[in-house]
């Protein structure tokens, strides 16, 4: 059988990583440049990451956007567990199918609209635009994606493990806690990871339920492009890549680990069978 990759496929996957990494990659070394100008290279230099630790603007803008998706990724993974479960373990109620398309909307439905229905609900409701307006509407976007991941982990989930628990007397909350949530943990990091970085890089539903003293980070710089992009720019942008990346890495490693530790347990388990 022959081995390794095509001369075909090589090239395809050469290409595909150019075209989805390169203009990222030509942001962070464009970030290093001392000139004042973005596209004239002028030497390596990190003056603009100190020039930005200086900026008040894009610090506050950073400190909100952070809190923002920390709270917002919160609940949604809370709210996101629990509908999964609902879904998986309750696979006939009355208006399931609505429940379920109710639940899974935000993903087919454009942000443009999102954002519109939400700003007239806190309209409507007389609720003042600013920091809890856009969590809630982050909450309301990523949810369902914590559903998805949740959900696909719940499916191949063994219920036994938890009857057996419940069975023996333990309460049906504390055998959740101490049998499921440990199995699924890795699914629900994932989907918290996922809301996080969801919520860091939205623009468009911040934008309609934002208000004053809630601006975010993608907004602001949003702001700034529109009179002219600026090296501080490249260096702010370089930073949110790194915190994403360094996310989404200790993610994959979380998980990595902790699915490592289910395959051994389940070995020894045989092993004692």
């Amino acid at each position: 059988m022959k081995r390794g990759l095509s001369a075909f496929n090589l090239v395809s996957l050469v290409l595909g990583f150019a075209f989805l990494y390169l203009p990222i990659l030509l942001l962070v070394v464009y970030s290093f440049n001392a000139s004042q100008l973005v596209t004239v290279w002028g030497g390596f230099s990190t003056r603009w990451y100190a020039s930005l630790m200086g900026n008040r603007l894009f610090l506050d803008a950073a400190w909100v956007t952070l809190r923002v998706a920390f709270l917002s990724a919160t609940l949604a993974t809370v709210l996101g567990t629990m509908a999964a479960m609902a879904l998986v373990r309750h696979a006939r109620f009355p208006g399931r199918t609505l429940f379920s398309g109710m639940v899974f909307a935000p993903l087919v439905m454009p942000e443009v609209i999102t954002g519109l229905s939400l700003l007239l609900l806190f309209v409507a409701i007389g609720f003042d635009r600013g920091f809890w307006t856009v969590t809630v509407a982050h909450t309301t976007l990523t949810l369902c994606f914590v559903a998805v991941v949740v959900q696909s982990r719940l499916v191949s989930f063994d219920r036994s493990l938890e009857e057996a628990a419940q069975d023996l007397g333990c309460p049906p909350a504390k055998a959740f806690l101490l049998i499921t949530l440990p199995v699924i943990w890795p699914a629900v990091a994932a989907g918290w990871m996922l809301a996080f970085t969801l919520s860091l890089d939205d623009l468009v539903i911040a934008s309609f339920t934002s208000g004053p003293g809630a601006t975010t980070l993608p907004m602001r710089i949003y702001s700034q492009v529109r009179l002219g992009v600026t090296p501080e720019i490249n260096a702010i942008s370089t930073i949110m890549i790194a915190v994403v990346a360094v996310g989404v890495i200790a993610a994959a490693l979380f998980t990595r680990r902790q699915e490592t530790r289910r395959r051994a347990d389940e070995r020894l388990a045989a092993q004692d069978v």
